[in-house]
């Protein structure tokens, strides 16, 4: 079991106990209520040693008076061993197959909503600001090298950009126009393809100026509709797909949609960028 998953197991465990101490049950009384022969998995369930089935949950439910959470709890804890793909094992054959992955679950979502705090969203990418994340990715995590077909998967992977009746909201922060992936050069044509996009009937582009107020904690994630939310950090991709945890982002990507500007303040700051970009670039070429 690797840490995260431990820790999420220790989460539910501790859901689960305070459910019971608001009960006023000690975990005898909760065994016998629930019929279950030793005391001790009652223990082991609140540490965290023992994942409950969904019947331990819903008999946990029952004799608490909490059967309002039972759908959440149970949806927690299958999820567990699930919810955490360590990258080693995500891109073990290369960063093609988890392409094709993406573009399986936008196919089957109307409405994308996707928050970058340092990059620009993928499904925005050019093919050599694609080229310069991922042969960084490659090389981080020692993976196989295919990375021409991971950027021609990823750039088959906008094709829905125009089709269907798929809706996007992309949230970036200012940060991400400045971030340098590969150079001057790369970033000019990643500037001007994001001027592009958001044109685009289906495209909702929204920036987070760099002075916007601090209001809610934040990380990379992406929403796809209200069935799964995707965090990515830099040890493992994570899978929410409990209700109480979507409910969570989708509050906090109203609150960044609020502070985003958007239409021709957030193509100024992009124009503001892509000026700063080719003026390093002139003055570079003149020295």
């Amino acid at each position: 079991m690797t840490s995260s998953v431990q820790q999420a197991q220790q989460a539910l465990g501790l859901r689960l106990r305070d459910l019971r101490k608001d009960a006023n049950l000690t975990g005898l009384q909760l065994a016998d209520l629930a019929g279950w022969r030793h005391s001790s998995k009652v223990t082991k369930i609140e540490l965290g040693k023992q994942k409950p089935t969904d019947d331990d949950i819903r008999a946990w439910c029952r004799h608490t008076g909490a059967e309002a959470h039972v759908a959440d709890l149970i949806a927690t804890a299958r999820h567990i061993d699930a919810m955490y793909t360590e990258w080693r094992r995500n891109l073990g054959t290369g960063t093609r197959r988890r392409q094709n992955a993406s573009r399986t679950l936008e196919a089957k979502t109307k409405l994308m909503r996707w928050y970058e705090p340092v990059l620009i969203p993928g499904l925005l990418h050019t093919a050599e600001y694609a080229t310069a994340v991922m042969r960084r990715v490659i090389d981080f995590y020692g993976i196989p090298d295919d990375l021409d077909a991971g950027v021609e998967a990823r750039m088959q992977r906008q094709k829905i950009l125009y089709r269907g009746d798929h809706r996007f909201h992309f949230l970036i922060a200012q940060q991400a126009l400045a971030t340098t992936v590969g150079n001057d050069e790369v970033m000019i044509g990643q500037l001007d393809r994001l001027l592009a996009v958001m044109s685009l009937p289906r495209v909702h582009l929204g920036i987070i100026p760099a002075d916007a107020e601090y209001r809610v904690p934040t990380h990379n994630f992406i929403m796809y509709d209200r069935r799964i939310v995707h965090i990515e950090n830099i040890s493992a991709e994570v899978t929410i797909n409990q209700p109480r945890e979507i409910a969570l982002h989708d509050r906090v990507f109203t609150e960044l949609a609020s502070q985003a500007v958007i239409g021709t303040t957030a193509r100024n700051l992009i124009n503001t960028a892509l000026d700063q970009r080719r003026h390093k670039q002139q003055t570079a070429g003149g020295t």
